[in-house]
């Protein structure tokens, strides 16, 4: 059974953290979502994705994003720290510690990426 690929990214502009999710070429975008950090944004981005992606089921499902910091701390790779523990805690909780598989991808081929770059070409 071949694996759902779910995108996810997040982006910092000065009027706040934005997400963006795409499954089967749907874009699904939060913006104005506050102030934060780059890092914040990512984890919203993942959690973003979780919630999306909770009825599918985990076995289906490979969340895919840009950021190795937020790949390696969802994995377990490497601890969370600080703002991003409570990121950590929160995929956890959300994913009752069972959750789907999350990959690495350059920015490039991050679906998700392109649909926030999207938002704000001109």
């Amino acid at each position: 059974m071949s694996r759902l690929k779910v995108y996810f990214d997040g982006g910092l502009r000065p009027e706040g953290m934005e997400t963006a999710v795409v499954i089967r070429g749907e874009a699904h975008v939060r913006r104005d979502l506050g102030p934060g950090t780059s890092m914040d944004a990512e984890w919203l981005a993942l959690l973003h994705a979780v919630a999306l992606t909770r009825a599918i089921g985990w076995d289906a499902v490979v969340l895919i994003g840009d950021s190795a910091a937020v790949v390696a701390q969802a994995n377990g790779v490497v601890r969370a720290r600080g703002g991003d523990a409570r990121h950590h805690a929160a995929f956890v909780e959300a994913t009752a510690g069972q959750g789907p598989r999350v990959r690495y991808v350059k920015r490039a081929q991050n679906l998700a990426g392109g649909a926030l770059a999207r938002l704000h070409e001109r």
